[in-house]
């Protein structure tokens, strides 16, 4: 394995922009009602800033270590993560917004255990998949112990309850396993068992029925369910393909709910327009050519599913975020990596930038 200083400029570059494009969109969407709730109207976008500044921290960090040295980190990042998934579960520690228990309070900060699943997922999976290399091909040795754990982070997750992070979960351990060279009849074959799971989630909590039934027709209850992606519609209709200007959005002016968060690319459509919006989707299709690029060229194992699994993670919560808002999917609660308001998401997936950084060292 080459070593060197210089890291991919492209990469890192387009992780800069999205950083700047966030910074400046979560200050544009968050300025009022941060206003109207606390009385500062930069009171979200001064903890945007403390999350960019510990962001780059660790990504700095993640981008200095030598990539092989992640795998001395698997085991006990694997503990960690499943005890405070645990953790955020007990009443009285975890704490409860919305009806969902999934944060944990870390002094005058809180902490989302979910996040950090997802990088100790793809993390453990690089591991173990590069350990058992042809094996995997068999069910007993090869696919069950990596579907027993991550059964079990897909299971915490669910109970919190967060079903987009249990799906980002599920999709990253079906991807890794398909790369690894698992057959895809097992794959299939868990699939199929998995639908009627995934099926009764849905249909066994009413807001999520009703989330299905608004993505098949928002309009049937345009007031209640449907005002979210009907007031994003509104936003990217307006923004035509200049945008109304920055800072001019109508939308975030509380028509648009989590305009800050889970609707961001909802204001960017209609402050910066289409030519905005698809700058944006460049960025994100730079960081995914380059980490998949990246991955092809790398020859040892666990570099290169951690590769694979790493930019496959960024670029899933980008792509159901913009298909989200543009109402391709149903609704969920995702925010877009490096734009979005959110302290944990934000760490998390600076830390993947730095991963991905690390693994271009001597690549460039």
């Amino acid at each position: 394995m080459k070593d060197g200083i210089a890291v991919d400029g492209w990469l890192f570059f387009s992780v800069a922009a999205l950083l700047a494009v966030g910074i400046i969109m979560v200050l544009s969407t968050s300025y009022l009602y941060s206003q109207e709730r606390f009385s500062d109207g930069t009171y979200f976008f001064r903890k945007q800033l403390t999350a960019v500044g510990a962001g780059l921290l660790t990504l700095c960090i993640a981008a200095l270590l030598p990539a092989a040295s992640y795998r001395r980190f698997v085991y006990p990042l694997l503990a960690l993560t499943l005890f405070i998934l645990i953790l955020v579960l007990i009443p009285g520690i975890g704490l409860s917004r919305g009806g969902a228990r999934r944060w944990l309070p870390l002094g005058g900060f809180v902490f989302q255990p979910a996040e950090l699943a997802k990088i100790t997922l793809v993390l453990y999976l690089a591991h173990s998949l590069a350990k058992k290399g042809e094996r995997v091909q068999t069910f007993g040795i090869g696919l069950l112990p990596h579907l027993i754990i991550g059964g079990l982070f897909l299971g915490l997750v669910l109970l919190e309850p967060d079903l987009g992070t249990t799906l980002i979960l599920g999709m990253i351990l079906f991807l890794m396993l398909f790369v690894g060279g698992a057959k895809f009849s097992h794959l299939a074959a868990i699939g199929l068992l998995a639908l009627p799971a995934v099926g009764l989630a849905v249909v066994g909590a009413d807001y999520r029925l009703r989330r299905l039934l608004t993505f098949l027709d928002p309009w049937r209850d345009a007031s209640n369910t449907g005002f979210q992606i009907i007031q994003s519609y509104i936003a990217f209709g307006s923004g035509q393909l200049w945008g109304r200007g920055l800072g001019e959005s109508r939308q975030k002016l509380f028509y648009l709910p989590e305009a800050h968060t889970d609707f961001i690319f909802s204001v960017i459509g209609e402050e910066l327009g289409l030519l905005g919006a698809l700058a944006v989707l460049a960025l994100f299709g730079v960081i995914l050519v380059r980490g998949f690029r990246l991955a092809a060229r790398i020859e040892e194992p666990f570099c290169q599913y951690l590769a694979f699994g790493t930019t496959t993670l960024l670029g899933l919560q980008a792509l159901i975020h913009m298909g989200v808002v543009m109402g391709l999917m149903p609704t969920k609660g995702l925010v877009l990596p490096f734009i979005s308001y959110g302290g944990s998401a934000m760490v998390m997936n600076m830390t993947c930038a730095g991963i991905l950084l690390s693994l271009s060292r001597g690549r460039t």
